[in-house]
């Protein structure tokens, strides 16, 4: 069984690859569908996918007349794309939560200590005007 990736550049290059040998086999752009098909992949992660690529200039539609067909624009586009996994938004808005949790225990921390600060200052001073009225009787 192939190992599954989740990083955009390998996915780019499957989905790209998927839309020659169809191209080739066929003899005329497929549709998402039949790239899904090749792929193993559900109609909405090949649409997520078409329209992540489309943006990225990777891969255009071309109007046909019950569907569109999808073309390789520019496959060199590919090689911008990160080699690493992907993290999901999730993943990423629950690191963001988590920093922002940190800074704000960060900060309750060092107001705790200001405040622990302040306390101390002030007993010393009223231990020093005790002392001081102590030492005038």
């Amino acid at each position: 069984m192939p190992t599954k990736t989740n990083d955009l550049y390998t996915t780019a290059h499957l989905f790209v690859a998927a839309v020659r040998v169809l191209d080739h086999r066929d003899g005329a752009p497929p549709s998402l569908k039949a790239v899904c098909g090749q792929l193993a992949y559900s109609e909405e992660k090949g649409s997520y996918l078409l329209n992540r690529f489309k943006e990225l200039g990777i891969v255009d539609t071309v109007k046909s007349g019950f569907n569109d067909r999808i073309v390789v624009a520019d496959h060199l586009a590919i090689e911008a794309l990160p080699r690493d996994t992907e993290e999901s938004r999730l993943e990423q808005e629950l690191k963001k939560f988590k920093q922002g949790k940190n800074a704000m225990q960060e900060k309750v921390e060092s107001i705790k200590a200001q405040q622990n600060q302040k306390k101390q200052d002030l007993f010393a001073e009223i231990e020093k005007k005790l002392k001081q009225k102590i030492e005038k009787k």
